[in-house]
């Protein structure tokens, strides 16, 4: 009985010192304690929406109106507007996010909303509308942020819905996300033809992203492209927490789009260090996003000052905001 006892003492010394040696081999393999990134002046900024009013995401869902529940107006500036997209470049902005849709005319409408009825003055379904149509509407027509007391910019957004290649042909510097707001593969493939007839505007188009179907259309038909969509994001992390202790990057990973909530980060093997250069090495690109609640329908982004202090130092990711007027 002693000496089982002496056995099995030994063995669990054993044990102690193998578990020790791994968590020692893990945490070398994955710290960033010993490396920084290089100093940088601010990290490179995403502007959701360009500069857009904000609004209340409680109890919100896909279906919501927002135009009707934004805060006390502190600028005149409408989402995906030409006008809207010069002030973020102005304040900062790197990449400006805007949303798109195929017209029955085979434009892509930049308008975040399926339906006209909530922020314009006509009702109907946006992707059948025809562009001369979208042309005529007042896109500022349901902002209220009192209740519908008072509408501050009705009036003020006839004619103000661009196309695609308006926006392209007035920034030629600049760079964009571009969201798919349907489920049609011909979203996908249309965007795709405009791009290989156009060389010009396949430089300013950073990456796509939105509903599988014509985000995976579309980077199939663009040399290059880069993106992601829900799915991807969310397989790329989970499999990225179930093998990255290895260095491994799941294939899911590689050539996207990487979108990280910010509360979560520090789960992500190596983080931030680390992490960064093993998905910069397949091609990738990080965004850091704001915090992520599971039920939370709105995007969440790097918004408020606190917000800044879960940037790393030296972050040479993107940031996305919804609040791009903020960092002027």
């Amino acid at each position: 009985m002693q000496l089982a006892g002496i056995g099995n003492g030994a063995i669990m010394k054993k044990l102690l010192w193998f578990l020790l040696l791994a968590a020692g081999g893990l945490w070398v393999g994955n710290t960033s304690a010993f490396s920084s990134f290089p100093p940088a002046e601010r990290p490179r900024l995403l502007a959701h929406r360009g500069a857009h009013q904000t609004f209340d995401k409680t109890g919100l869902d896909g279906q919501s109106c927002t135009a009707d529940r934004i805060g006390t107006p502190h600028h005149d500036f409408l989402e995906n507007t030409i006008r809207s997209m010069q002030a973020s470049f102005e304040a900062g902005a790197d990449i400006v996010e805007l949303d798109v849709h195929l017209t029955p005319d085979k434009q892509f409408a930049v308008f975040h909303d399926g339906k006209l009825e909530c922020r314009t003055d006509r009702k109907g379904i946006t992707e059948q509308t025809p562009m001369a149509v979208l042309k005529t509407l007042d896109i500022g027509y349901g902002y209220t942020f009192d209740g519908g007391k008072t509408f501050p910019f009705r009036g003020k957004g006839v004619g103000q819905m661009p196309t695609l290649t308006e926006v392209l042909d007035t920034f030629p510097k600049g760079r964009f996300l571009i969201n798919f707001k349907s489920d049609r593969r011909e979203e996908g493939e249309a965007l795709a033809a405009l791009l290989k007839t156009n060389p010009a505007y396949r430089k300013q188009v950073a990456a796509v992203y939105g509903d599988d179907i014509p985000t995976d259309a579309a980077l199939a038909g663009i040399e290059g492209m880069t993106g992601f969509t829900n799915r991807s994001a969310r397989a790329c992390l989970l499999e990225y927490l179930a093998m990255g202790w290895t260095g491994y990057v799941p294939e899911i990973c590689r050539d996207r789009l990487v979108t990280v909530p910010s509360n979560l980060a520090f789960l992500l093997w190596g983080w931030p260090q680390r992490f960064y250069g093993r998905m910069q090495a397949h091609g990738t690109e990080i965004v850091l996003m704001g915090d992520y609640h599971p039920g939370n329908a709105g995007v969440s982004g790097i918004d408020r000052p606190e917000d800044r202090r879960r940037i790393p130092p030296g972050f040479p990711g993107y940031v996305w905001t919804n609040e791009i007027l903020s960092w002027r």
